[in-house]
């Protein structure tokens, strides 16, 4: 159990942790992908390092791009990293991270809550005040009770599936609350673990201490929604505002229309500072006509946060013009491909093994555009985050050469040695990863292994791989996919990838199917530490699932993003490792 002096100490300083400056593993790197002085006095990286451009002139439309979709706008759904990003716009939960680049970006600060948590009962209890004068997009004051059903609306997997889980494994403590949908509360209040003594003060009751709590405080999935206007698996199309804009209008697959919200009081606000006076969100089926018009300056960003195709990447690093305004930061990302171990003969360890020995690390990195696209992975735990150690490289992914050798022993072993058919699941509007997945192909081949390659429409990710029951169904047995930390810890990073407890029959990430019951205990061990007592534990798990031969990542992940020159106060915040859309203007 964490001790009382530990738990206050959490109240003061949320761990910040640099996730931009912490994936810089890998032994593949390259100039390109790097800013030194010279090039940061250009421009190169420097919305990397600091703000450009800073600004508070209001006025104009932010225009935004993105090859996919968002998954949803509702915020206890919403799991796509750009999406957290552009829900800051809209969404204003108890904490949030701060507007600033650098280290200072990783903090958690008061949002709708007037302060940090108060913890109490050795670290088990948290309690929040709002401020005054909060407001929903209608006028209607945000009450504690507000904050409270948005969080028990987390709670209605059967409804509302696709977010992160983590509220309901510390507050449900067998209570097995159903949701609001199903509660027999008449206020719809029935979550016994929170309690709302008075329309301003929030008390969470945790079964047991964890030093996280505060980071999932700072999640969409701890955003208010008013009970009287929530619309069930529909509120995603006009989720009601509490931030700077709202929603004119939705249309999925298309995009979305975000105009003032004129009961956003900024003095209420140190995060967001609301300067455009419209922002438009586009999606489109072609990349490379988006990235031709990003460099026109017909539009401002792509935010899905994967960076320019190869066209023009080529582009941008061959004119000085462009590349001023352009980044090459790390994300925070992993790429990788992941084994379900429900689907045969992956249920077999050496078969795994056959797959990594024999995937030609460097073909994959240059499938996702050479060294600019990110550094050759080694293990599941970028370098910075706790308990990470980036030399730890079990498979020899990081020299760079298939190993046709051991991969054929590999296959021996598991009872294969002519190889065997299996599928690869992809997403069909991510090039990179279609092209990792034509990569890993070509390699198989040489070694027996027949994998068959299946695009899938990727705003349908939640149900086509984030279903166990489809990926058997398939016989997806390799998936290809990215991943960030929901927050800024190992557990953030690891947990929902590899926790038995965190598998869903819909909006699954655990896509491996691992279930073992010493990795589940280390976390719930490491919860009850400090970040720094914790990092052993993560180290642990780190190294028991890549033991298992569950993952082949492919690299820590950079991307190389333009943004339009006439934009003010950009930066990459390193929660997010994106562009900060709560601060982004334009020149007038």
């Amino acid at each position: 159990m964490i001790r009382r002096k530990q738990a206050l100490a959490i109240t003061a300083v949320i761990a910040a942790l640099s996730l931009t400056a912490a994936c810089g593993g890998g032994s593949d790197t390259s100039n390109d992908g790097k800013s030194g002085d010279a090039e940061s006095a250009k421009g190169y990286s420097g919305a990397a390092e600091g703000v450009i451009n800073a600004s508070d002139a209001k006025g104009g439309e932010l225009k935004l791009w993105s090859p996919q979709d968002v998954d949803y706008l509702d915020p206890q759904r919403a799991y796509y990293g750009f999406v957290w990003d552009l829900q800051r716009l809209y969404v204003r939960s108890l904490l949030a991270y701060d507007a600033k680049p650098g280290k200072d970006g990783t903090k958690a600060v008061p949002d709708l809550a007037e302060a940090l948590p108060v913890v109490t009962n050795d670290g088990k209890t948290y309690t929040l005040k709002l401020k005054d004068g909060v407001k929903f997009e209608d006028g209607t004051p945000i009450t504690s009770k507000d904050v409270k059903y948005g969080i028990e609306r987390v709670f209605a997997q059967d409804v509302l599936s696709g977010g992160p889980t983590y509220l309901i494994d510390l507050l449900d403590q067998g209570q097995k609350y159903p949701g609001p949908y199903k509660d027999t509360d008449p206020d719809k209040m029935g979550l016994k673990s929170v309690q709302t003594p008075d329309d301003k003060t929030i008390v969470f009751n945790l079964a047991s201490a964890n030093a996280d709590f505060s980071y999932l405080l700072a999640m969409p999935t701890s955003s208010p929604v008013p009970a009287a206007k929530d619309t069930g698996a529909t509120y995603t199309n006009k989720p009601l505002s509490t931030g700077p804009y709202k929603v004119e209008s939705f249309t999925a697959g298309k995009g979305a229309t975000f105009v003032r919200n004129e009961n956003w009081d900024p003095k209420t606000d140190p995060i967001r500072k609301g300067l455009p006076d419209k922002v438009s969100f586009t999606v489109t089926t072609n990349p490379d006509d988006m990235d031709q018009r990003l460099l026109s300056g017909d539009i401002d960003l792509a935010i899905d946060g994967t960076g320019v195709q190869q066209a023009a990447k080529n582009k941008i690093l061959k004119d000085a013009n462009l590349k001023k305004n352009a980044d090459n930061p790390f994300t925070g990302y992993i790429r990788y491909f992941v084994f379900p171990t429900t689907v045969a003969p992956f249920d077999n360890i050496e078969c795994r093994k056959a797959v990594i020995y024999a995937a030609d690390p460097k073909s994959l990195q240059t499938a996702r555009g050479g060294p600019t696209s990110g550094d050759l992975g080694a293990n599941m735990l970028p370098p910075g985050v706790p308990g990470s150690d980036k030399n730890y490289d079990p498979f020899n992914l990081t020299k760079g050469k298939p190993q046709e050798v051991k991969a054929k022993e590999a296959l021996k072993a598991c009872g294969k040695p002519d190889g065997f058919e299996t599928t690869i699941a992809v997403r069909n509007n991510k090039a990179p990863e279609v092209k990792t997945a034509e990569s890993l192909q070509a390699s198989l081949a040489k070694v027996g292994i027949k994998a068959t390659i299946d695009q899938y429409d990727g705003k349908l990710n939640s149900s086509v791989i984030g279903s166990p029951e489809n990926v058997k169904k398939k016989n997806y047995g390799i998936i290809v996919m990215g991943w960030g930390a929901d927050y800024n810890s190992g557990s953030g990073f690891l947990q929902p990838l590899v926790d038995g407890s965190f598998i869903l029959p819909n909006g699954n990430n655990n896509y491996s199917m691992i279930n073992d019951p010493e990795i589940n205990g280390l976390f719930k061990t490491a919860a009850t530490k400090t970040p720094e007592e914790a990092a052993p534990f993560y180290t642990q798990i780190n190294q028991k699932v890549m033991e298992k031969a569950l993952y082949l990542p492919i690299n820590f992940d950079k991307a190389l993003v333009y943004h339009n020159p006439r934009l003010t106060n950009v930066y990459f915040n390193e929660s997010f490792g994106k562009i900060d859309l709560a601060t982004v203007g334009i020149k007038q």
